[in-house]
C-alpha cells in the first residue's frame, strides 16, 4: 500500500516508523524531516497546504493519507481528500472542531454526558475577570482555538493573570474558555476510531511544563511515558464506555462520522476522571511513547478505519513500558535560536531518536525548532525504559540543549 503521511515533527516520524515495521508499505511524507527521510521519501509540500497535499496524493496514487498535525485537519484536509476519492485516516473538519474549538468540545461533552470541568466562554478580559470574581486561584484560562499546546494558563496571582490576558487577548479581542481548575494526576488516552467503533490504546502521561517539578510555562510536551503509572486497572475499557463512545455517538447524532485518532487529555480528580481537552490526532510526544509498544500492520488498520470498515485485529500491544524524553532548544517555549550542530545520535544505543525540529545544513544535522528530538526507550518496566532514554539523551549534544530530568516521576 502507498501511504502519505503529512507533517514534519516527532509525531509524524513516530507514525512513519511504526508503518515501516510491518506491511511492506511504500511510504511518503510531506514535508517530512531528516529522520523520516531514512524510512520514506519526502516531498516539499507543507502539511497545511491542502491543495498541494491533495495534488501530491493524487500524483503518487496514494492508497491512504495520514495527516499528523491538527491544523490541516481543522482546515478540512480529510474532506478535500474524500472529494478526490482518496481515503484519509483523520477526521473531517466538522469532527476536528473538537480540537479547533475548546468551547465546542465543552458543549458537546455536556450533551454526551461526559464529565468535564464547569466553564464559561468569554470574549473580553473584562468578562474573564467577572467570571473569576477577580480571584485567580482555582481557575484555568484556555485559548478557544488552536495554540500548539501553549494556550493554557493557570494564573497564580494578578501579575500572572495580566500576562495571560495579554497573550489570550492580543489587541483586546479573542475567545477564551474559563474553567474551574481540577486537581489530580493527568493521563492521556488515544483511541483509533471509525464511526462509533474504537480501540483505546494504552494510557500515557505527558509532561507539559517546561521544567522539573512541573514548573515553568506550558509547552507542546517535554516527554511522555506509557503506560501511565497509577492508572486503575481496566481504565481503557472505562474510557471507551464513558468518554470515547459517547462522544463518537453524539457526533454521529449531529451527522458527523469520526474516522481517525481521538485524543482525550484527562485528569484523575477526586470526584472521578474528567476530560480536560480533546485532540483530533495523535498526541506529541505521546505518540512516540505509545506507538513504540504497538506491533502489527498498523497501515491496514488505519485504512480499515478510513474506509468505514474498522478492523482492529491487526494491532498487538507489546508487554513492557516506554519513555520519551524531549530535548529542546534553549529558550523554548519562548524565543530560541536554531542552526546548531547535533552530535551523538549515531551512538545513542538501544533507543529510537525521533526528529521533531531538525534540518540538514551543509551536510550536517542541525537544530530547526523548539522541540528538537524525542529520545524514546523501551524496557520490561518503566524504570528500564527511562534509564535507556536518559542514557541516550546525555550522549547527544547541541548548543543550548535542555530537557526535564523527572519524566515519569511526577
Amino acid at each position: 500500500m502507498r501511504i502519505l503521511v503529512a507533517g514534519s515533527g516527532g509525531r509524524e516520524h513516530a507514525v512513519v516508523n511504526t508503518l515501516s515495521r510491518r506491511g511492506g508499505h511504500d511510504l511518503h511524507a510531506a514535508p517530512g524531516n531528516p529522520g523520516m527521510a531514512a524510512v520514506c521519501e519526502c516531498h516539499p509540500v507543507k502539511a497545511d497546504d491542502i491543495q498541494g497535499l491533495v495534488a501530491l496524493a493524487s500524483r503518487l496514487g496514494a492508497d491512504l493519507v495520514v495527516p499528523g498535525p491538527e491544523a490541516p485537519l481543522v482546515a478540512g484536509i480529510a474532506d478535500a481528500l474524500e472529494a478526490s476519492g482518496i481515503p484519509c485516516f483523520g477526521p473531517s473538519a466538522a469532527c476536528a472542531r473538537l480540537e479547533g474549538s475548546k468551547w465546542f468540545a465543552k458543549e458537546l461533552m455536556t450533551s454526551a454526558g461526559v464529565r468535564t470541568a464547569p466553564g464559561l466562554l468569554c470574549t473580553t478580559p473584562g468578562e474573564v475577570r467577572e467570571a473569576t470574581g477577580g480571584s485567580w486561584d482555582g481557575w484555568v484560562l484556555k485559548d478557544d482555538g488552536l495554540a500548539a499546546g501553549k494556550g493554557v494558563f493557570l494564573p497564580d496571582g494578578e501579575a500572572g493573570a495580566e500576562d495571560a490576558l495579554g497573550r489570550l487577548f492580543p489587541g483586546g479581542g479573542g475567545r477564551v474558555v474559563v474553567e474551574r481548575r481540577l486537581c489530580g494526576r493527568e493521563v492521556s488516552i488515544m483511541a483509533i476510531c471509525s464511526g462509533v467503533e474504537a480501540l483505546v490504546l494504552p494510557p500515557s502521561r505527558d509532561h507539559k511544563r517546561a521544567y522539573d517539578g512541573d514548573r515553568g510555562p506550558n509547552t507542546g510536551g517535554m516527554g511522555a511515558v506509557c503506560p501511565a503509572p497509577g492508572i486503575p486497572d481496566g481504565f481503557e475499557d472505562w474510557a471507551l464506555s464513558n468518554v470515547v463512545r459517547p462522544v463518537l455517538g453524539e457526533l454521529r447524532r449531529r451527522g458527523a462520522d469520526y474516522r481517525g485518532v481521538l485524543y482525550a487529555g484527562m485528569i484523575l480528580a477526586p470526584e472521578g476522571p474528567s476530560v480536560l481537552e480533546f485532540n483530533c490526532r495523535f498526541g506529541d510526544p505521546e505518540a512516540q511513547a505509545v506507538l513504540a509498544l504497538l506491533e502489527g500492520d498498523i497501515g491496514a488498520v488505519f485504512l480499515s478505519c478510513a474506509t468505514g470498515k474498522p478492523d482492529f485485529s491487526g494491532i498487538e500491544v507489546l508487554p513492557g513500558a516506554s519513555a520519551c524524553v524531549v530535548m529542546a532548544s534553549g529558550g523554548y517555549p519562548g524565543t530560541y535560536a536554531s542552526g546548531f550542530r547535533i552530535d551523538g545520535i549515531d551512538n545513542a544505543g538501544d533507543v529510537t531518536v525521533f526528529h521533531a525540529g531538525t534540518a540538514v545544513s551543509e551536510g550536517r544535522l542541525v537544530t530547526a525548532g523548539g522541540r528538537v528530538l524525542g529520545v524514546t526507550g523501551t524496557g520490561a518496566g518503566l524504570g528500564e525504559a527511562l534509564e535507556r532514554a536518559y542514557a541516550a539523551v546525555r550522549g547527544i549534544t547541541f548548543e543550548g540543549a535542555f530537557w526535564r530530568e523527572d519524566i515519569g516521576a511526577v
